[in-house]
């Protein structure tokens, strides 16, 4: 890790902090929540030995990055936004970059693909399929209609509430809980029950992750507090009145989606017939693989950091 260099870039108003390693053809890899740049580190290794140059940010809200105080300035434009800004700074003469984005960060670049497609050379999609905009049915309504409103991204709603919890909670524990969740269900967190479990019972780390990486993440959490990166489930219906100009728009970019059949994304109503039956195809037209990782589950490029690095490779090769 010591050889990643780390710089802060003006971006859109904001500080943003970067992780940069190698050289050669640009990959911007955009993390989800509650991740940093650091999730990215395995990837960042790899391929900066292949002979590409790995940019990794913190996101606004995340880690070294400003925490924007307006909740409502966390919306796919604002972030997008960053990300254009900060291709333009550091990108010189690439006018097309690769692109790997996983949970928050693949919807983030499913919204760069259709805002920007012209700045892609290649998406790999790692989670989180793309969702065409519904324009009768408002994201918020939908998830509380389906799963109720123990649901997580239900409770992340109401500014300050879910803050609480996690702070009774402790930091470290709220992150091991997440990064540990290997549940194909959905993940619900009923009010004053938190995770469902006591907090003093022990949470055994999967092989693929050490007290010392949990120790990074909760340094930078305990720093920035969890609401910048909440503020995005926030903003679900905002980004939803906000994207009507692209109803029915495709994603015209070349893609490879690759998720865990752990999954809860992959385990979602519906979402094995829309990834499978010809639905994600139509929406994104130049999908060109699905791949389907037995056992694994949603933090897969850090749990199964070899295969993402070659699938990741293996595609990128082609451009």
């Amino acid at each position: 890790m010591e050889e990643i260099e780390h710089r802060t870039v003006k971006v859109n108003g904001i500080n943003m902090h970067i992780a940069e390693k190698g050289e050669g053809p640009l990959i911007l890899f955009i993390h989800g929540f509650p991740d940093l740049w650091y999730s990215w580190r395995h990837q960042i290794a790899a391929l900066a030995s292949l002979g590409y140059r790995c940019v990794a940010p913190d996101l606004r809200g995340f880690g070294d990055t400003d925490v924007p105080a307006n909740p409502t300035a966390y919306t796919s434009l604002h972030v997008v936004g960053d990300l254009i800004e900060l291709l333009d700074k550091i990108a010189g003469d690439e006018e097309k970059v690769f692109v790997v984005g996983h949970d928050w960060g693949a919807l983030t670049a499913w919204y760069l693909s259709l805002y920007r497609p012209e700045r892609i050379k290649a998406l790999v999609n790692l989670s989180v399929t793309f969702t065409p905009r519904h324009p009768q049915r408002k994201p918020l309504a939908t998830l509380r209609a389906v799963y109720g409103n123990d649901y997580y991204i239900c409770r992340f709603q109401e500014p300050g509430d879910i803050e609480a919890e996690f702070a009774q909670i402790g930091t470290e524990r709220v992150l091991k809980e997440i990064l540990t969740y290997h549940n194909p269900g959905p993940l619900y967190l009923p009010k004053g029950k938190a995770f469902g479990y006591p907090k003093d019972s022990p949470i055994i780390l999967p092989s693929w992750l050490s007290e010392e990486e949990c120790d990074y993440y909760a340094s930078k959490y305990d720093k920035t507090g969890f609401t910048g990166g909440l503020n995005y489930y926030r903003n679900l219906d905002l980004n939803w009145e906000l994207t009507a100009p692209w109803t029915g728009a495709r994603v015209k970019v070349p893609v490879k989606f690759i998720v865990g059949d752990m999954d809860l994304t992959y385990n979602a109503p519906g979402a094995k017939d829309y990834i499978h039956k010809g639905g994600f195809k139509r929406d994104v037209p130049l999908l060109e693989d699905v791949v389907v990782l037995e056992g694994a589950g949603h933090f897969l490029h850090q749990e199964r950091p070899n295969e993402i690095n070659e699938q990741i490779y293996d595609f990128f090769q082609k451009f």
